[in-house]
């Protein structure tokens, strides 16, 4: 795969940049229509996709460098070196809501409408954000003999020349799948709170799964588990403890 797709003087376009962009923009337009239809005031969802972005991307950047406290305590430099690469997508997960959640209070907007709303658009984001690995070579996976594999040739981040898991290619087309299932159970949910619990849930299990098949092992870990495998446990029971509380207010 190629990160870098075109140079226009000083400048370059790379892959996994534009598909971050891609997936942004694709996760508002959708979003924005979606809450249109759900008579929601939509000319506020422009400004929730810009805080969560930034709520997201601190979050992300925070969560890297607390998996990475050892080596900030070695060389606290390490800290300005990483300021624009090494992130880990929980953390933004979090970053994010949780700013959705402060700017839904100060605009006193109905939290879980919105909630709700725009977490299919989420799922949706991360599928263009996964292409986005694959284009540069993070996020790779384990080596395998396998027919289906990928092999990386000018990669900064995975092993060149050894076939590998496509784990990329995976994480994108169940992110994509994600987004298909939670647009049906927001058009069929009974409870607001519903399919923002069943984000929480399918996106961990599915992690959980996937970081078997994983090959960048300098993530961190928690034991036997790695450092995402340990927080899916928990973002899991949170989107079930989530339904159960939502269930149980709208009764």
């Amino acid at each position: 795969m190629k990160n870098e797709l075109l140079k226009i003087g000083p400048f370059t376009i790379y892959g996994y940049g534009l598909m971050i962009a891609i997936g942004i923009l694709a996760a508002y337009f959708t979003g924005e229509n979606r809450a249109k239809k759900r008579k929601l005031p939509y000319e506020h969802v422009f400004y929730l996709v810009v805080w969560c972005v930034a709520g997201g991307f601190l979050g992300a950047k925070i969560l890297y460098w607390i998996t990475e406290w050892k080596s900030i305590v070695e060389n606290p430099g390490f800290l300005g070196d990483t300021l624009t690469d090494g992130f880990v997508v929980f953390g933004g997960i979090i970053g994010g809501i949780l700013t959705a959640y402060v700017y839904c209070k100060v605009e006193k907007l109905d939290f879980l409408k919105f909630f709700d709303t725009l977490m299919p658009s989420v799922a949706l984001a991360q599928g263009f954000g996964r292409i986005g690995c694959l284009l540069a070579g993070c996020c790779y996976g384990k080596e395998t003999e396998s027919a289906l594999s990928i092999t990386f040739h000018t990669s900064t981040f995975a092993p060149d020349g050894v076939a590998l898991i496509p784990t990329q290619i995976y994480s994108s087309i169940l992110d994509f799948i994600h987004y298909g299932l939670l647009l049906l159970i927001l058009k069929r949910q009974k409870r607001d709170g519903e399919t923002a619990a069943a984000y929480l849930i399918f996106y961990s299990a599915g992690r959980f799964v996937l970081e078997f098949f994983r090959g960048d092992l300098a993530r961190g870990s928690v034991g036997a588990l790695s450092t995402s495998q340990f927080i899916s446990m928990f973002t899991f029971v949170a989107g079930v403890v989530l339904l159960v509380v939502f269930a149980g207010r709208n009764e």
